[in-house]
């Protein structure tokens, strides 16, 4: 991997164990040699609270005195999967299925890792969307803290409506950039089987209290904010401490 003229690189790896309550976390890079860090505020800084152990990662890494450290996310992807989380709702809706379900902006109401399970509100609804952690985990996500902006692809099972995939606010804001605004309803009109890419930063969602349509998540994506738990500019090596 090719470095520039102030010693970073381009890295491309697995994520090898992040903890949020410890605030970092390893990547083994594919390129071989040791692993790299990953703190809690780079990852922040690409709007998400965690990230699931073998999720695949692109980022940008920096020498210290430590070892390679990653001082910005680039991508993030899920932990490769063939087939939906194993979960009794899902069992009759198919990979393919669920990949043409519209990504829904939503923020998270609470979610308890330990317990397993959580809930999310679709912006402009009041419904709570059922958030299980083996979702969480296929989708690329080992947490997810109260008030966090995501993506969800929503079906309505025995237990009432639950998230059959989340995305992070960053790929929410790409592809709604990238399908431009227009008319319609139930989400945006964008589809994935789990992925997420970098993009433009979040927002505390649409003012108009309504069903959030494709309209809706470009919208979002013009206003220009950021999800509550970006911060607002690059983490510095020098930054970076682990208390």
């Amino acid at each position: 991997m090719s470095e520039s003229d102030n010693g970073s690189r381009k890295i491309s790896g697995l994520i090898k164990w992040f903890d949020s309550k410890k605030g970092f976390g390893f990547i083994v890079d594919h390129a071989g040699g040791s692993d790299v860090l990953l703190h809690a505020n780079v990852l922040r800084s690409f709007g998400q609270s965690s990230v699931a152990e073998g999720a695949r990662i692109e980022a940008m890494a920096a020498p210290s005195a430590r070892g390679w450290q990653a001082i910005e996310v680039l991508s993030i992807l899920p932990p490769e999967s063939d087939t939906p989380a194993p979960l009794i709702d899902l069992m009759s809706s198919g990979a393919e299925e669920i990949e043409k379900l519209p990504v829904l902006p939503a923020r998270v109401k609470w979610f308890d890792p330990f317990k397993g399970f959580g809930f999310a509100n679709v912006f402009g609804e009041s419904e709570d969307i059922f958030l299980h952690i083996e979702v969480l985990r296929h989708s690329g996500f080992a947490n997810l803290v109260a008030g966090e902006a995501i993506g969800m692809k929503v079906v309505h099972g025995k237990r009432g409506a639950m998230a059959a995939a989340v995305f992070s606010w960053e790929w929410i804001l790409t592809h709604a950039n990238a399908t431009g605004s227009g008319s319609g309803g139930g989400g945006a009109d964008v589809s994935g089987g789990g992925g997420q890419a970098t993009g433009g930063a979040g927002d505390t969602g649409p003012a108009e209290q309504k069903p959030a349509g494709r309209s809706d998540v470009a919208r979002i994506a013009g206003l220009g904010g950021r999800p509550p738990l970006c911060i607002q500019s690059p983490v510095q090596v020098s930054e970076i401490s682990f208390g």
